[in-house]
Formats: C-alpha cells, structure tokens, sequence
C-alpha cells in the first residue's frame, strides 16, 4: 500500500492587495518603481492592476506544478487563508487540470503577513485506499518558555514567553487504509535579517530556527512517548535553511560551473545528526538536490535545499532505495541548472516572472507496510 506525499511553497496564495508599498519603498513591486507615483489612490490603482494582471499566469503554472506533483497528500506553505485555498483549488486545480481535493486543513498561525501552512488531502490514495482524518493539532501557541527552549541566542532577539514557531506546526493524526500516520507540516523562520557585527543573516536568524526544528522533534518523542523508532511519522515543509549547498560561479555570457559544499551548521542538524529522521532527497545526486535558485548579483549565487520531506526511521527502513521527485517545470528561465537537468518550462514562464514559484515541489511515494 502506497502513498503519494508532496510538499510545496506557493508564495503568497493571496486574497487581499497589499499596499504599504507605497509608504515603505522596500514593499514596493519593481515595475511600479519605474513611475512617478505621487498620490496613494493611484498608487492603489496600480498595484491592484499589476496583480490581477500577473496573478492568473501565476496560478495556472502553481497549478500545473501541482498537477505533475500528483500527491495524494499536498502541504503546502504561504496560504493566506481558507477563502484562498477554496478558490484556487476549485478554480484551477480542479477547473483547469481536472484533479481537485476534496479535503482541506488551514489554522491560521503567526505570521504577521498572514500566511499559514494547509493541507490539500484526497479521499483515497492512487490505490484506492480511504485517507482519514482522525484529528488535527495546531501547535502555534506554544512558547520557548513551554518547552525550555530559550536560550542566551534567543535573547538577543526574542522574549521568553515569544512564541517558537514564525507561522506554525500542523499536526495531523491519518488513517490511510486502516494505517495509522502522523503528519507535521511547517514553515521555518525566514532568513531574511540585515547583517549584525559581521554575522549573515542565515546565521543570525538561525537560533529560532534551530529552536522551531527541536520543538517539532520535541513534539513528535512526546507524542510517542519517546518510542519513534517503530513509528510513521513525515514532516514537510519549507524549512527555510540547508545542509549543504550547490555555489554557481560564472556569468550567463561565460558560462557556469559548479561546486557542491557542506554546511558546517544547521537548524536542520536536529532531525539528522543521531538518524531521527532522514531527508529523503539525500538520496538523488547532490548536485540534484536542490529545490531553490538563490542569486543577488554574480558573486551571490547558488542552489539550495529549503524544501523537506523527512520521514521516520520505520519508513526509511521500508522505502529503502526509492527516491524522491523535485518538479522544476515551473522555475523561472533565470534559474541556473547544473548540466544534464533542463526541463521544458510551463507555457509563458518569464525570465524572472510570471512563474509557478520560485521553489520546486518535492514529491516522494512511500509503502506504509
């Protein structure tokens, strides 16, 4: 018996415009720097045309990426709210490619922009086995303080009684043929930060990562009661830091190499420094491992893992030798791909937008038993 699971940033899955750009330039879309805008009516004006006019092109691509993921089970990050998940799942996952999902979990969490990880679930697997949900547990509440977590690197920026997790840990407890699973979906820390006493800010905002990873490892050895060797459990996820990375070096007129490297530090380092949990797209080559394009600029460039399924000891156990898909169908043309790993893009995928996201989904099929 087989499971299809995928995991998927959307970026901004909106309902609503956003308008504080035009008293705060760093909110302000690019295009509409190119104008001189002096009233906020008009600004208001165009910054609603700009988006519906961009949005349609970037679903139908979120959709088609969706749709190539084929999941069973799809956690998704950066949804604003219920309303949104409904008419993007009615109007093009099920409108424009025929493969809907009847069942979907939002609670809304922490972020301030307002954007909550979601689950996307059908009724039955490929295998036409019935998808229960027995119970969901929204862990965003909880605070450092719950489960003494602070630290004197918290301190610097955060407050006892803050709360661990930036948007959220979803749980959810699943019945997949009369087998039991346990779902952890979230969405990490961001490492957008500006440069403190020579620190980057990956490094300075890893502390609340690093304690967001040891609480949902900390919430899955309470929920078994420390016994997880034996048990199923995944966590999915935009997880917002990596373990290794693949550096790009060159230009587009001279062409590319690249070079693969380790991390030496990561939030990450929780789920795998004693074998809890294994990141499952370890498996395919590594310079085959990435789900993002990072670049500001040619001395700044790189390719990198942000987007997990990890999966427990049993399951690894049980799904040895398969490997993971990452669907790049969807990547802008200016994404820098090592030899050997160009794709066709989606129709009317721009250089740097429109396009399904700038992350890829990552799909794994896994045997339950």
């Amino acid at each position: 018996m087989s499971l299809r699971i995928a995991t998927f940033n959307v970026e901004n899955l909106m309902t609503r415009f956003d308008f504080t750009g035009f008293r705060n330039q760093l909110r302000q879309d690019r295009v509409i720097k190119l104008f001189e805008v002096r009233s906020e009516g008009v600004y208001q004006q165009l910054e609603q045309a700009r988006v519906i006019a961009s949005t349609d092109d970037t679903r139908q691509m979120t959709a088609l990426a969706i749709a190539d993921a084929d999941a069973d089970i799809l956690c998704l990050q950066e949804v604003d709210n219920m309303e949104a998940l409904q008419a993007f799942e009615y109007g093009y996952l099920f409108r424009m490619v025929g493969n809907g999902y009847r069942q979907k979990y939002l609670v809304e969490g922490n972020d301030s922009r307002g954007i909550d990880v979601a689950v996307l679930i059908r009724e039955e697997t490929r295998d036409g086995q019935k998808i229960e949900l027995k119970q969901i547990k929204s862990h965003a509440m909880l605070t450092y303080r719950d489960l003494e977590l602070f630290n004197d690197e918290l301190a610097l920026t955060n407050r006892i009684d803050d709360k661990i997790f930036k948007r959220d840990c979803l749980e959810l407890d699943l019945e997949i043929g009369g087998v039991p699973l346990s779902l952890y979906v979230v969405h990490f820390k961001s490492m957008d930060g500006p440069r403190t006493n020579g620190v980057d800010s990956r490094l300075g905002t890893m502390p609340v990562r690093q304690a967001e990873a040891l609480a949902v490892r900390r919430i899955i050895e309470d929920r078994f009661n420390g016994h997880t060797d034996d048990k199923r459990f995944v966590i999915c996820g935009d997880m917002n830091d990596y373990q290794e990375r693949v550096d790009v070096i060159g230009r587009r007129r001279t062409g590319y190499r690249f070079e693969h490297r380790d991390e030496d530090i990561s939030a990450l380092d929780a789920f795998s420094h004693d074998g809890f949990a294994e990141n499952v797209v370890r498996r395919r080559d590594p310079l085959d491992r990435w789900t993002l394009y990072h670049a500001r600029g040619p001395e700044e460039q790189w390719l990198c893992q942000l987007d997990y399924i990890w999966i427990s000891k049993t399951l690894a156990r049980t799904n040895a030798g398969r490997l993971p898909e990452i669907v790049r169908h969807g990547q802008p043309y200016r994404t820098v791909f090592p030899p050997g790993q160009e794709i066709e893009r989606y129709p009317r995928t721009g250089w740097d937008r429109p396009k399904a996201s700038d992350h890829c989904p990552v799909v794994m099929t896994l045997d339950l038993i």
